[in-house]
């Protein structure tokens, strides 16, 4: 659902090509979440946005599928590939989440273009994104954190992109990116 950041807050870009890449992701994430979850009563919720039906947009739904198993009284994952969360459903997602869990810390995660320098990119940070953008969806701005990634570059025909965007730059983001969190979240919760 090619997202658009709300708030910049120099979010950290971290290339897949690059050797120390899964290090990195997890060094940004954990010192956001060291930082933030205490002030969100250490919940936390990750809304991973996207569909199955375009290569380029099915990011956010491995991730989720990917952490289907991941077991933490404290940690909510919205959105996989059997029960997406899509422009369709993101209004009462957002519903549910405020209603759900209210006080909690919540992580938008979705793919987006950008220029093609940054494809292959993961970005991580402070700030809401707000889905759609690229394909010229007027959606709700989601999350405290970010993550996004650069799965293409942007053009006049971003929606042909997307649906023709190679599954291996999906599928390797969609690696680092789930086990990064799962990284980061064993490490947090387990030292509380």
């Amino acid at each position: 659902m090619d997202s658009t950041l709300l708030k910049r807050n120099k979010p950290h870009y971290i290339s897949i090509d690059d050797s120390n890449h899964f290090t990195m992701f997890c060094d940004a994430l954990y010192n956001l979440l060291a930082a933030l979850l205490p002030q969100y009563n250490d919940e936390l919720v990750i809304i991973c946005i996207g569909t199955d039906r375009a290569t380029g947009d099915s990011l956010g739904p491995l991730i989720g599928y990917k952490l289907l198993d991941l077991e933490f009284e404290k940690v909510h994952i919205y959105g996989n590939l059997d029960t997406p969360v899509h422009a369709k459903n993101l209004e009462d997602i957002t519903v549910t989440v405020q209603n759900k869990h209210p006080h909690a810390l919540v992580i938008a995660i979705d793919a987006c273009l950008g220029t093609m320098q940054n494809v292959g990119s993961i970005s991580i940070g402070e700030g809401s994104i707000k889905p759609g953008a690229g394909v010229q969806k007027e959606l709700t701005p989601i999350g405290n954190l970010h993550i996004t990634g650069i799965v293409n570059f942007s053009s006049f025909m971003n929606m042909v992109v997307l649906q023709n965007t190679r599954l291996s730059i999906v599928m390797r983001m969609a690696d680092i990116i789930s086990g990064g969190i799962r990284h980061c979240i064993f490490k947090y919760y387990e030292h509380k």
